[in-house]
């Protein structure tokens, strides 16, 4: 079972802002939401091909989404030094 479009953008930016913070790099409302959700994409294509498979619905979209924005931001962390 998938999110709908609003939700995956709620989740995806609730997401991108809890990594934010964790990650220690803050950037604004729309650019937490599309780290969110591109972070979720990503995770999701990286799990699925590690043979890993995260719960369905808005919890796992969101634990995806944290994990790849995690990710995102870790590179763009390297990226800026």
């Amino acid at each position: 079972m998938g999110v709908g479009w609003l939700s995956a953008i709620i989740i995806g930016g609730l997401a991108g802002w809890l990594a934010g913070i964790m990650m220690d790099l803050r950037f604004g409302v729309l650019m937490n939401i599309v780290i969110g959700i591109v972070g979720a994409v990503v995770a999701n294509a990286i799990f699925t091909r590690a043979g890993i498979y995260v719960a369905s619905g808005w919890l796992g979209y969101l634990v995806t989404g944290f994990i790849g924005s995690c990710i995102l931001l870790f590179v763009a962390k390297l990226v800026r030094r």
